[in-house]
């Protein structure tokens, strides 16, 4: 037994009941502040549909199953009979934690979450703490990204529908892995979309680069505030996920006193405490604004907190690939030297309250000096990063082993949270294509015509040729194309490339110096052709010298440590090019990872 069913619909004069298996419709009570009750409770696996003033039967806003597609009639899912084995599990705070985010579709050739499970062992073994899932919300369609998902407390049928989530997150936690849900708060997609229907969920009082905005702070906003504040305390009681990765938050317009960010931290820290574990919250914000990651209760200039566990940092990634393929275009152009990934590393932002080009205006603020870093994740590869590409090619097209392992040495041994993107541990050559399924044949032409139409902005046509054909993303081969290929783990170069994926988060768990996110713990020092980032030694721990060579032939590099005598680190090592050297304090065991030119512990 489900319960009573509620609907907030508050400029409706009647609300219909329809259930699906008899034909029949029942009229719902009226109930405080524009909700509807139905007269009696519904049985767990009830169809049904919501009728407002004899319109059109659609699907629930709360709907928590969607089996016959965004358009269809809900299903009543009882989330508390699932025999949850994971009552020993005491949670991962995401700070620090090494993050894999991968996408259900592509990630095995079934596109399933049980297909998915199959593959839990390969990321433990390689070290991940965190599965990061892009959005499982309905969609239109078979295949997508998930970002326009309509039916936002539903999981994705072809996936396995909410069943399916809960058996993924439990095989999970079994391993010891974490679950982060990708969520997304701040629009809805085009096909399916009946919110605007039932109640005032958007105001033309704000606009996002998608139209109007998500309503948090005109009238009605209150119920809208709780339609995405109960939605995640839902994922994380109900499906026992441990965080959330908040999509795009610069575009959730707020201007009530207290933030929806806010709101939202506060009540996911009360559920926190209640059921015993980390409960984490990740932003991922274009504004470079260490507010974000400011707890509730205190201030950044001036203003409160949003209370965000961590948030993305782009600049990384950008000052990164910029340096390692001298791509400049789009919003690369502010990046590409030495000095500017060391800013990255040290301070975060690149761009910090100075002038950003690509905007043509000021951008972003310092983070302060003693913010632990850890609060801050960052990658080489992403969905965003790859698949925005016109032709969704990752680094490994045009990188050498030597410079994907320099990559991977930033990324994991910096003092931030590491992200990695699924097939990127093999240096995966399989390409993340933008693709999209609707089946409505205007809004798919629309969707066709507007990617090719991309093609001739972001520097595109100078990086690829204007010859170059971008893929439909309507068409069944541009998903295809994108699925993981799993082989290329076992050819001799994804074997080599996951020995040092291996090896590199393994450092992260036994270097103390690797683990610490305290910013007075990294220095950075450019020189010809090298960079040398230091993590300094914590808790008895000696330091740890990552030595990044960026340019072809033998490497000769001194690292001057203050206080200690000068270590010369290719002493009886030959480093033939683009690669990676660490030194783990004096007198370290030399490891051989994959030979001269891509990686070399010491």
């Amino acid at each position: 037994m489900i319960g009573d069913l509620r609907v907030w619909a508050p400029r409706a004069s009647r609300v219909d009941l329809v259930l699906s298996a008899s034909g029949t419709t029942e009229a719902m009570d009226a109930d405080a502040g524009g909700w509807w009750r139905s007269r009696r409770p519904l049985l767990a696996g009830t169809d049904y549909a919501l009728s407002l003033d004899g319109g059109p039967p659609r699907p629930d806003p709360r709907s928590p199953w969607q089996p016959a597609g965004v358009h269809g009639p809900s299903r009543t899912f009882d989330a508390g009979t699932f025999p949850w084995s994971d009552g020993d599990w005491s949670g991962r705070d995401v700070r620090g934690a090494v993050v894999y985010e991968l996408h259900i579709g592509t990630f095995t050739p079934e596109g399933t979450l049980d297909a998915a499970v199959g593959r839990l062992d390969h990321l433990a073994d390689l070290g991940v703490d965190v599965v990061e899932l892009m959005p499982v919300a309905a969609f239109g369609g078979h295949h997508g990204w998930g970002y326009d998902g309509v039916a936002l407390w539903a999981v994705h049928e072809p996936y396995g529908g909410p069943a399916a989530l809960q058996r993924f997150v439990d095989a999970a936690h079994v391993r010891g892995l974490a679950v982060c849900l990708d969520v997304v708060d701040n629009h809805l997609g085009p096909s399916g979309n009946y919110l605007a229907e039932f109640g005032p969920y958007f105001t033309d009082q704000h606009q996002t680069p998608w139209g109007a905005a998500v309503n948090l702070d005109g009238d009605g906003s209150a119920e809208v505030r709780a339609f995405v504040v109960e939605k995640a305390l839902r994922w994380f009681r109900d499906f026992h996920v441990d965080a959330l990765r908040l999509d795009a938050v610069h575009a959730l317009v707020d201007d009530s006193p207290r933030h929806v960010l806010a709101e939202l931290s506060d009540a996911v820290s009360l559920l926190a405490e209640e059921v015993g574990r980390p409960l984490s919250l990740v932003a991922e914000s274009d504004a470079n604004d260490p507010r974000t990651v400011t707890p509730t209760r205190e201030a950044f200039q001036g203003r409160a907190g949003y209370g965000m566990t961590a948030q993305w940092a782009d600049d990384v990634h950008h000052a990164l690939h910029t340096l390692l393929t001298g791509e400049r275009q789009g919003y690369y152009v502010d990046f590409g030297t030495p000095e500017t990934l060391a800013k990255a590393l040290t301070e975060v932002f690149v761009h910090d309250g100075g002038w950003s080009t690509f905007r043509g205006t000021s951008w972003g603020a310092p983070v302060p000096a003693d913010l632990d870093r850890r609060r801050f994740v960052v990658c080489s590869q992403n969905h965003d990063q790859v698949g925005n590409r016109a032709l969704g090619d990752r680094p490994s097209r045009v990188l050498t082993p030597g410079a994907l392992a320099v990559s991977a040495a930033v990324v994991l041994l910096g003092p931030f949270t590491p992200m990695l993107f699924m097939g990127e541990e093999w240096g995966a050559t399989t390409p993340f294509q933008y693709f999209s399924d609707h089946e409505e044949p205007e809004l798919a032409a629309a969707i066709s015509c507007g990617r090719a139409a991309e093609f001739g902005g972001h520097g595109w046509v100078e990086l690829y040729g204007a010859d170059v054909v971008v893929p439909d993303p309507q068409e069944l081969s541009t998903f295809e194309a994108s699925r993981l290929d799993w082989g290329e783990a076992s050819s001799r170069g994804g074997r080599r490339m996951l020995e040092l994926y291996r090896r590199l988060v393994g450092l992260r768990r036994s270097e103390a110096a690797v683990a610490s996110g305290d910013p007075a713990r990294t220095s950075v020092r450019v020189g010809d052709g090298v960079v040398v980032m230091t993590r300094s030694g914590v808790s008895g721990g000696g330091p740890v010298d990552v030595v990044l060579a960026l340019k072809e032939g033998p490497v000769s590099v001194v690292v001057e440590r203050e206080g200690e005598p000068e270590v010369v680190l290719d002493s009886g090592v030959v480093l033939g090019g683009e690669g990676v050297v660490v030194e783990r304090g004096a007198g370290g065991t030399t490891v051989t990872v994959s030979g001269p030119g891509v990686v070399v512990l010491r």
